[in-house]
Order: structure tokens, then sequence, then C-alpha cells
């Protein structure tokens, strides 16, 4: 036993029994659903994922830092509107080009965040909601109620969401999905392997000791969320692609799901700790529910937003009682372990 508690950390155990609850979930709709067990299920489930993923990507940067960015659903809205309008009125703006504008317009929005939170030192959840507010306000006032309709947009666009890398049988492995798990693995190995994602878990856990250590943490808190605009803009982009039809409340109530992603993911709320597969485990396990709900006709839609709530205080209060348990165990373990004398 003592093996395995030194070979499984808290969090790695976490995201196994994440993994576990996703296959008891899909059992038990299959079970209930006509038909569940389908290619179908699968390709609307990744497809949908995949865009809550790369939001929980950058939310999760944030939060490890012990912030928090409720302006995300704001910014891809925002950018779905901005792009997609562009490419309405010239549908010879490139692909690459399109992508990099609601990248860049996520940034700068992450950027005046990260610019208050770090340097302004106001907190986040002040500054975010300030700006959650301020970004819908401007973009119904650039819309002047007008909606951007799939026909007017360019064909590659309309293409992009049915376009597959790969397909087994009924399964189809779409690009959309295959870029949400590219951004994953890639800011997962940031987080492993690169000074700056080790300087996110070193603030996140005490950031008193990360500035007298001497690191930027105004710098490194800024680049946090500057990364989260960024990769909300580019959900932005995926969301414009998936939908096509784009209103002014588009993105909204994203902020919510992003953050119950993370946190049923395993990232603590209080920073210091989590991983981008969590996450994204959080993010599929989430959508894999709502998806299922709304064809099991027996929950009313009132009660999706009351689990996905139900979800999120269960996560924080399994991190409050269970895990900080697990993680002085395996401390003390540890520390055990090392003191023994080699044999």
């Amino acid at each position: 036993m003592k093996a395995i508690t030194r070979a499984i950390r808290p969090e790695q155990l976490r995201e196994i029994t994440l993994a576990l609850l996703i296959v008891v979930v899909v059992l038990f709709f299959s079970s209930q659903i006509q038909g569940y067990f389908s290619g179908r299920t699968f390709n609307r489930v990744t497809t949908s994922v995949a865009i809550i993923a790369v939001v929980a990507v950058g939310q999760t940067l944030v939060v490890l830092t012990r912030n928090i960015d409720l302006s995300v659903g704001s910014i891809v809205g925002f950018s779905a509107y901005f792009v997609g309008t562009q490419l309405a009125n010239d549908n010879t703006i490139s692909p690459f080009f399109a992508v990099a504008l609601a990248i860049g317009l996520g940034a700068v929005m992450g950027a005046i965040n990260g610019a208050l939170v770090a340097y302004g030192r106001v907190p986040a959840i002040i500054v975010t909601l300030g700006t959650l507010a301020i970004y819908r306000t401007i973009l119904v006032d650039m819309s002047g109620a007008k909606t951007v309709v799939v026909d007017a947009l360019p064909q590659w666009l309309k293409d992009l969401p049915r376009t597959n890398l790969v397909q087994i049988g009924d399964l189809d492995i779409r690009l959309m999905f295959a870029l949400a798990i590219l951004v994953v693995v890639l800011f997962q190995l940031m987080l492993v392997y690169l000074r700056f994602g080790r300087r996110l878990y070193a603030i996140g856990s005490n950031p008193e000791a990360a500035r007298n250590a001497g690191l930027p943490t105004q710098r490194i808190v800024f680049s946090a969320f500057v990364l989260c605009g960024a990769l909300a803009g580019l959900a932005g982009f995926m969301f414009l692609a998936r939908f096509g039809t784009i209103t002014v409340v588009a993105g909204q109530g994203m902020e919510l799901q992003s953050v119950a992603a993370v946190v049923v993911g395993g990232v603590n709320i209080f920073g210091g700790s989590g991983s981008m597969i969590g996450a994204f485990l959080g993010a599929t396990l989430i959508d894999l529910l709502e998806q299922s709900l709304i064809r099991w006709l027996r929950v009313s839609e009132f009660w999706r937003d009351a689990l996905l709530g139900l979800l999120i205080l269960l996560a924080v209060a399994s991190d409050a009682i269970i895990l900080n348990r697990l993680r002085r165990a395996w401390a003390q373990d540890s520390l055990t372990a090392d003191s023994q004398p080699a044999k």
C-alpha cells in the first residue's frame, strides 16, 4: 500500500478517479438512452468539448497563480463576433490571419486583466468581473443588434467543424478536437519542463516566498492572464467555426464552465497544484454530462446548471477534506522513506 501511495501522487489519483467516473457516466447513460453508445455521441461530445477544453487550459494557468479569470466567456464571444464580422465582410481573408486575429484580440483583453491584477494589485475576481461586463457591453454596442450569419462566412470556415483527421469506423477524430488535444499536451509539457510553468506552481503555493526568492511574480501573473486571454480568443474562433451564426450572447456562461472544468479536474482553486490533463478530464466529464442530460428527458434543463454548481461544490469539498489529507499522508510517507538509512 505504501509503495502505491509513493508511486501515485494525490493529483494523479484525482485524474484516475475522473477517468473512471467518465467510464461510469458513459455506461449509465448507455443503459438509459437508446442508441447512446454510438459514433454520433462520440463525435458530438468531442466537437463540443474541444472549445471548453481550450478555455480551461487558459483558466488553469491563472488559477495556478491563486487568481481567477471570469471574463473568458466575454472574450470568447467578442473574438467570435469580431472575427466573424471581418470574415463576413471579406471572404478572402486567409485562415491563418483569422486565427491570428482572434488570438491577438484575446491576448490584448487578457493583457488588460493581467495589468490590473499584477501591477494594479486589484483582486482578480473584481477585475475580471468588471471586464466580463465591459467586454460584453462593448460587443453589444459594436454589433448594433446585428447577427453574424453562417451564409455570409467563407466556405473553408463552414467545412472546418466537419474536417476529419482520422476515421475509425463511426468515430471521427476531427481537426478541432485534435487542436484542443494539441493545446492540452503543449501546455502540460510547459508546466512540467519549462521554468515558467514551475514558477506558476511556486507563486500559487506561496506568493510571499516566491517574491522573497526573487521570482518576477508580477510579470509571471501578467503573462498567465495574457495566455489565458489568447486561448480564449482561439476558443472564440473555434466557437465561430462550430456554430457559424453568432449573436451578442455568444460564449455567455463559459466562465462558469471553465472554472467548473478546472476545479473538477483537480486544479486547486487556491493555487499551487493541478495539471492540464486534469482540467481536460474535468471539461470532458462536464460536457459529457451536459450532452447526455440534454438527451435524457427525465431531467429538466434548469437542473443542468444546478448539477454544474453541485459538481463545483463537491470538487472543492473533496479538495479540502480528502485530497489535503492525502497530500499530508503522501508527504509524511515520503519523509519517512527518505529518513530511513539505505540498506
